[in-house]
């Protein structure tokens, strides 16, 4: 009798998992289809896709789906439903990047409401109360390290779309990027091996980005290095998993390994196509990418480019 409740109690956990994994799926899948309508500048669309997510997940919304949500709403001159998806983010202490939201162009239609600037003070109390316990110093640099790692993927991606992959301007800017980069992995396995994989406790989640980003773009030795480290930190909740998935990846493929969550895209010479690398169990690829946060194959692989559907069991 024993046996069997055991073996009872482990078949409902396991079908409660698979139900996780499964709403997960899709309430990334909406909230996917919310990106793209807004990169296609359809922010109606994009809007209602976004809350169409939030009303069938709504456990599932994220900070950073609200606020997106809310910039669609914006731009679709709703505001009501912007401020709607921005004070439920803000009132719940979980937005604080104060920096950002003065700055973003999307909202700047909300600037003239009543409700603009109270707004402003609750997300300014937010980022004052999660700094508090910050190591100020040690965010500040991690801080320039992100900003000197994304601002110059941002440029070459510009100058890629204006002249090109092969165009010397785009070869000058990544070998500009490839001393960079040196420079801030440097500083980086100084960080790490100082402080370890500090977590957006003690650095804010730029900072905490910053570690991810730079070993991530470093040479495989310095990935099998830190790889360690950062799955300790995953299970501290010092790292996300998605990005681990994302190292986990690259780190297979350079071991002659196929990739595990699909998150590794190439390009083929020949016909100048995106593709996606050799993948384990690749029929069950998407329940492991909704394990660590991560959408559908199917939809990523789109972002490429890339007509992709799964294979069949």
């Amino acid at each position: 009798m024993k046996k069997i409740i055991l073996l009872i109690v482990f078949l409902t956990a396991l079908s409660n998992a698979f139900a996780q994994n499964k709403a997960l799926s899709a309430y990334k899948s909406l909230s996917k289809k919310g990106d793209s309508l807004y990169l296609a500048k359809d922010y109606k669309a994009s809007a209602l896709a976004f809350s169409n997510a939030f009303k069938r997940y709504h456990k599932l919304a994220t900070t950073t789906d609200r606020y997106d949500a809310a910039c669609s709403w914006s731009l679709a001159h709703c505001p009501d439903s912007a401020f709607n998806n921005l004070q439920l983010i803000a009132n719940n202490g979980s937005y604080n990047n104060y920096d950002h939201i003065i700055e973003d162009e999307d909202l700047v239609s909300l600037h003239s409401d009543k409700r603009w600037l109270p707004l402003l003070v609750v997300i300014q109390k937010n980022k004052e109360k999660a700094e508090a316990h910050y190591n100020k110093p040690l965010t500040r640099e991690l801080d320039s390290i992100y900003d000197a790692d994304q601002n110059g993927r941002q440029q070459i991606m510009a100058t890629e779309n204006k002249y090109g992959d092969d165009s010397k301007e785009t070869k000058a800017l990544w070998e500009a990027m490839g001393k960079q980069d040196d420079i801030d992995l440097v500083k980086i396995k100084a960080i790490l091996d100082k402080y370890g994989w500090v977590g957006p406790d003690v650095v804010g989640g730029k900072g905490n980005a910053a570690l991810f980003l730079v070993i991530q773009h470093a040479d495989s030795l310095t990935r099998d290095k830190y790889l360690p480290m950062m799955r300790a930190a995953v299970k501290k909740g010092n790292a996300q998993p998605s990005q681990l998935a994302l190292m986990e990846d690259r780190s297979a493929l350079e071991h002659g390994k196929k990739q595990i969550y699909g998150s590794q895209i190439a390009k083929d010479e020949k016909t100048n196509k995106f593709y996606v690398r050799p993948i384990e169990d690749e029929a069950n690829v998407d329940k492991r990418r909704a394990s660590v946060g991560l959408g559908s194959l199917e939809d990523y692989a789109n972002e490429w480019g890339i007509d992709y559907k799964l294979p069949k069991q």
